[in-house]
Formats: C-alpha cells, structure tokens, sequence
C-alpha cells in the first residue's frame, strides 16, 4: 500500500466526504471556468470587432480615386484622428492601413502586415470583411480587413483597409468576469464545505453516542445494545454488535460452567483419591487392595478429564464454525466397533452392524467420539446376552446412524434431562458427560440427535438412538 493510499484509509468519513464531493466539484468548476474565460474572449471579441467594422467604415468614407482608366489610382486623406472616436479608453491603440487597387500602399502604418487570408464563406457582417488576430510591433492585435469598393466621377475600383487594435481592453474585461466569476465559484465551494462538514456532523452524532456509550459499559456487561433512535443505516451495525455480544455471553457462560463443572466434579475424586492414600499410609487396607482402588479412582477422574475436555472442544468447534476435512463415517464406525470388541465380547452380546459409506465434513476425533459415546453408553446399558445393533445408511443428503440396543430404556424424569451435562441414570454408570459431549458433536457439524425407547408388544424392548448428519457437499452433489 502506497503512502498516498495510507493516509487516504487514514481520513474521517467527514474528510473523505468533503474530499469525494470537493474535489470533483472543484474539477468541474475549474473547467467551467476555463470555458467561461474562452466564451468571454469570444463575446468581447464579437462585441469590439463591431467597433473596428465601424473604424474600416469611417476611413472607406473617405478615400476618392484619382484619374480615369488605367491610370486610375486610389487616393485617401486619413488622419489619425479620424480614429480617436473608436478607441474605447488609453488602454486599447489603434492602427490602420489602405491599399489600393494593385495592392500598393496609400496611406497609414507601413509596416502592419499585410492581409494573406481570405474573406469567410457566411460572415457574421454584410460587408466584405475578415477578422483574425495577428502581431504588430510585438504586441498581439485584433485585425479587421474591409474590402471596400470606391467610385468617383473619372474611376472606381477596390480597396482594402485594414485596422488593427490591442487586445489590452478586451483581455482586461475578460479577466474581470473571470475574476467575478471564481469569486461566486469560490463562495459556492465554501457554502458545499460548510454543508457537508454539518450535515455530517449531525448524522454521525448517533455514531458518537454509540461509541460512547459502548466506552461506559462495564467489562463484563454483555446485554444487547438499545437504541431505538437510531437511523436505519446503523441498524445492521447493532443488529450485528447485539449478535456478538450475545456470542460472547454465550462463550463466557459456557466457559464459567465448564470451570464450575470442572471443579466441583473434579472434587469428589481427588477427596476419595486422597482418603484412599492416607488410608494405605495409616495400614487401614492391604497395599495391593489399596493400589486397585487408587487406580479405579485415577481411571475415573482420567475418564471425567478426558470427558469434559471432550465438551469443551466440541462448544469451541460448534462456535468457531472451522472448515473440516471429509471423513468416511463407516470406516470410523467400524474401527470403534473393533476397539469396544472386548467389552461387547464380555457382556455377551449379540452384536449386528451394517453400514454405507457416507462422506462427513468433521474432524476424525468428533466422529469418533460422537460413535464411541453412544455404543459405549449401549454396552453398558444392555444386559448380558442382550442384542445390539448398528446400522449406517445413506438417505438422499443425509446420514443416519442407529444404535439400538436391549437396555431398559429410558424413563420420562431422564428424557426430561436427557443432554444435560452430569446427568446420570439411576444405573449411576459413568460421569453424565457422554450425551451432553454427544448433543455437542452433533450440533457443531450441523445434526440431529434423539433417543427414543422401542416398543414391543406395549413394553420397553431397547433404546433407539438415531444420528442425522449432513453428507459433504461433494458427496451431495453425486447423490
């Protein structure tokens, strides 16, 4: 980024506003008045070119010819005060010069140049006449050039009379419009200034109060914004701060609550952990039955760590919204299928698993989690000899995982606090933590989950727990 770019981003809206309407403003007032100055040139010129037509005029009226035939020539007796009623002020001079009939000189400026043009083809005058703008004796002058036909009683013939005057006259009132002319433009461009720099004053008064009131909240104050005599052009400016702000409170709720959890789950453990120490020191219980115990409640409080982590990564995920890879959530259901084996094995189970290939947009970890979470819960739910059963299957853009197991199911008081964090059955079996990281997973890659007790014959045969997820796009896009 250039330095000129720099300190463009740099400007107010009130300096870049004066900016974007002065400047093309001034651009357009500076053509217009180099265009006003040239039409002025253009009027004073049409105006005084009257003036040297009259001057040509008045010295035609006063030449004669001399001599007949061949031998007739023009002659003309014109003195210079013939002219003086023609010259406006001291600051215009004119000059004049008559040929005659075969071009030679008769009378006036020797020296001022001759006429090389030729007359217009439609001027603006009935007589014979040209208008051009020439040099004379180093000065630059308006030239008018009469052709005038004269006759007397022994000849007649052409002549051409040509006057030239100074252009001090006619540049000096040029340059006097002009003057009046930038005065008023330069009075309008400060009359813009003075009504942008206000009108933008007022209308970013909401914008300093906002920034002013948001400057006086307390830190920790995540309430929505009120504002209900804002402009409507700052309503998505509030709509969006009210929408993070609530994104905030949301984020610092969940974190107080995991810190809450955290410490006051963490706390049973460690006290049992600490008893069971002092316990083993004091001889209470045999070393070795005392390591078991030690370790059965280290294996707790490394699964209910490892469990509320599990929580709070899927809260972050679900609220940073990240891009994830594809996985192939068959090949995952399988392999957590493999690594709970053993425990299935033990209780007996009559295992069935079917599964499609379904290509998820998630992290390898999420979906694991979310299938080892459910499957464990189902293991330890059915009883030994029970039946369990995983299907994987594919429906239009969606996913659907089943695991339907041969438990007791669930009661209406553990619907009612199904996803809540610690909620435990009346099994008391694990921490509480496995639905609630399971709701999150799910809600994080944009799903649907629900548990519903499966009925056989007016009775409770097993927990249905049903998992709808969205295919990647690309997997989507083929079905």
């Amino acid at each position: 980024m250039t330095e000129v770019a720099k300190r463009l981003a740099g400007l107010s809206m009130r300096a870049r506003l004066l900016w974007g309407i002065l400047l093309p403003v001034g651009l357009l007032v500076a053509i217009n008045t180099v265009s006003l100055y040239r039409e002025t040139l253009r009027a004073v010129d049409t105006a005084y070119d009257r003036t040297l037509l009259a001057s040509a005029k008045a010295i035609g009226e006063l030449l004669g010819v001399d001599g007949s035939g061949e031998s007739a020539r023009l002659v003309a007796a014109v003195p210079y005060a013939a002219l003086e009623a023609f010259e406006t002020d001291s600051r215009s001079r004119l000059y004049f010069k008559v040929l005659g009939f075969k071009g030679e000189m008769v009378s006036g400026y020797d020296d001022l140049p001759n006429w090389q043009g030729k007359l217009p083809d439609q001027g603006a005058y009935p007589a014979l006449v040209d208008f051009y703008d020439d040099v004379f004796r180093g000065e630059p002058v308006r030239m008018a050039v009469l052709l005038q036909p004269v006759s007397g009683q022994t000849g007649m013939g052409q002549a051409t009379i040509q006057v030239a005057e100074t252009l001090d006259l006619r540049r000096s009132l040029a340059r006097q419009v002009l003057l009046h002319t930038l005065w008023r433009q330069a009075a309008l461009l400060a009359v813009i200034a003075i009504v942008v720099w206000a009108v933008v004053q007022r209308a970013t008064r909401p914008v300093r109060e906002l920034s002013a009131a948001l400057q006086a909240r307390d830190a920790d104050d995540l309430s929505p914004l009120q504002a209900p005599e804002m402009p409507a052009e700052l309503a998505p400016l509030i709509v969006a701060t009210n929408d993070a702000l609530a994104r905030q409170a949301r984020l610092l709720e969940h974190q107080k609550r995991f810190v809450r959890d955290a410490s006051h789950q963490l706390r049973t453990p460690l006290a049992v952990l600490k008893v069971q120490v002092q316990s083993a020191r004091q001889g209470d219980v045999e070393p070795m039955q005392a390591l078991a115990e030690i370790d059965t409640t280290v294996a707790r409080a490394t699964q209910l760590a490892n469990q509320m982590l599990a929580l709070a990564r899927a809260e972050q995920m679900r609220q940073q919204g990240e891009a994830m890879p594809v996985q192939d959530w068959a090949d995952i259901t399988r392999a957590v299928a493999l690594d709970l084996a053993p425990l299935i094995a033990k209780q007996g189970l009559d295992f069935d698993i079917h599964t499609q290939p379904a290509a998820i947009e998630s992290h390898e970890w999420a979906l694991r989690e979310l299938t080892r979470n459910l499957l464990h819960n189902a293991i330890l739910h059915t009883p030994a000899g029970g039946r369990l059963a995983i299907e994987l299957s594919v429906d239009g853009d969606m996913a659907h995982l089943l695991i339907a197991d041969g438990g007791p199911g669930l009661t209406p008081q553990q619907q009612a606090r199904l996803f809540l964090p610690f909620a435990v059955g009346e099994s008391s079996k694990g921490s509480g933590l496995g639905l609630a990281i399971c709701q999150a997973l799910v809600l994080s890659l944009g799903g649907q989950i629900e548990l519903g007790n499966r009925m056989d014959g007016g009775r409770v045969a097993g927990l249905d727990a049903r998992v709808r997820l969205p295919l990647s796009r690309a997997a989507s896009a083929t079905v």
